[in-house]
């Protein structure tokens, strides 16, 4: 193997330095239960709340608005569900809207409200995954209880415009959630100016540990705990903190809020640089918002490649991808975001995401370009679909362009 690139940093991040080193005193000697009386369990206490006050400044927000959770999921859960099952909410709001291209941590806890009887719609989006606000415009009605479209697309990377969107929800009385999973640490994001009623994030994304995140609700919502004990985190999430990830998930937000304007042009121009090798490659094309994107996201659709093919080959030359293809997880099923873009099936099934972080360089780029290159040319010459392709003869319309 001639080198190691890990690019798939909207999979999951490498632990930074500062955070495991902030992380590894509550891993040894800072063991004590942050509910207890004595100075051990204090000092722990004290540090729970510096964390919680790194994220709120973060975000903007007061500390007293941050509910730690177990990751991303769990927060877009709570949002959800902890909204709609709250005491005194009404009874008359079932409906929840979304977009065709949520993740899978709002689309199947959308499917279950539905099979308990609550109504979910699901707005589409255009070619460049942007939602269709005049879907959404017509959508929210009184019964609508609330709104929830992510901050960023975790596959293609288009960048939706919260504000606009949380203007629309508050016009036509409505609340509005974000899954910002990956969007917190890598755009800038303020909840009072953009209007964010709650919204989700992980701590693994931005180069934190797994198993932490965090849900910002809005003071003067109320929700109903998912877990219930011994009424931890101001009684919406029982159960003894993770202190370690807690501070680990801190430290990785205090890093983020005090030198994104530093990484973040660094790696919008790596991206750049990959997607202008990449689409030299014949029948290629960049899938998303070209401009209004993450700034380490790049994700493609190759034509007569099958995607989890072209993971695997890069994987034998030491580079770590994914591919919008669900077949990895045991599915023939294409993305649902590369459909619900318009992409016919089987050019969905050729997609290739690689997503960059701060820690990549531009020699990390160019071995990507190189190896991207050589394994699409090798799949290709294999491939029958290829040779119908380039003979001229007719293809499928699917193929056309």
């Amino acid at each position: 193997m001639e080198r190691v690139v890990y690019s798939d940093n909207a999979a999951t991040t490498p632990i930074s330095k500062n955070v495991y080193n902030a992380m590894l005193p509550y891993l040894t000697t800072g063991y004590g239960n942050p509910s207890s009386l004595y100075s051990l369990a204090r000092e722990e206490k004290k540090a729970l709340d510096q964390a919680r006050a790194y994220t709120a400044e973060c975000l903007n927000c007061s500390p007293d608005e941050i509910i730690f959770t177990s990751g991303g999921s769990e927060a877009d859960n709570l949002a959800l569900k902890g909204l709609l099952f709250a005491r005194g909410f009404s009874k008359e709001k079932k409906q929840i809207i979304t977009s065709t291209i949520e993740h899978h941590a709002i689309l199947h806890t959308c499917e279950f409200l539905e099979r308990i009887g609550y109504e979910v719609t699901y707005i589409g989006v255009d070619g460049e995954g942007h939602i269709k606000m005049d879907e959404l415009e017509q959508a929210i009605s009184d019964k609508t209880a609330l709104v929830s479209i992510m901050a960023a697309n975790n596959e293609i990377g288009t960048i939706q415009d919260l504000k606009a969107i949380a203007d629309l929800c508050h016009k036509k009385g409505t609340l509005f959630h974000t899954d910002a999973v990956q969007a917190v640490g890598h755009m800038h994001i303020d909840v009072k100016e953009m209007g964010i009623d709650m919204l989700s994030l992980s701590a693994h994304k931005i180069r934190g540990p797994k198993g932490v995140g965090a849900l910002y609700c809005r003071k003067g919502i109320h929700l109903e705990p998912l877990i219930h004990g011994g009424g931890q985190e101001n009684g919406k999430r029982s159960g003894t903190e993770n202190v370690a990830g807690i501070v680990g998930l801190g430290e990785a937000m205090r890093y983020a809020h005090e030198h994104m304007d530093e990484y973040l042009p660094y790696v919008a121009r790596l991206r750049d640089r990959l997607i202008e090798g990449v689409c030299k490659i014949p029948y290629t094309q960049l899938t998303g918002d070209p401009v209004n994107r993450l700034p380490g996201t790049a994700s493609f659709v190759i034509e007569c490649i099958e995607g989890e093919s072209l993971v695997l080959r890069l994987d034998l030359a030491g580079i770590a991808s994914s591919t919008g293809s669900a077949c990895s997880t045991g599915s023939l099923d294409p993305s649902h975001v590369l459909m619900a873009i318009g992409l016919p099936h089987e050019i969905a099934h050729g997609s290739l995401r690689v997503t960059l972080g701060e820690q990549n360089t531009e020699e990390d780029v160019d071995y990507l370009i190189e190896k991207i290159t050589y394994v699409v040319k090798t799949l290709r010459d294999m491939s029958p679909v290829w040779d119908e392709k380039m003979s001229g003869e007719p293809m499928l319309k699917l193929f056309d362009k």
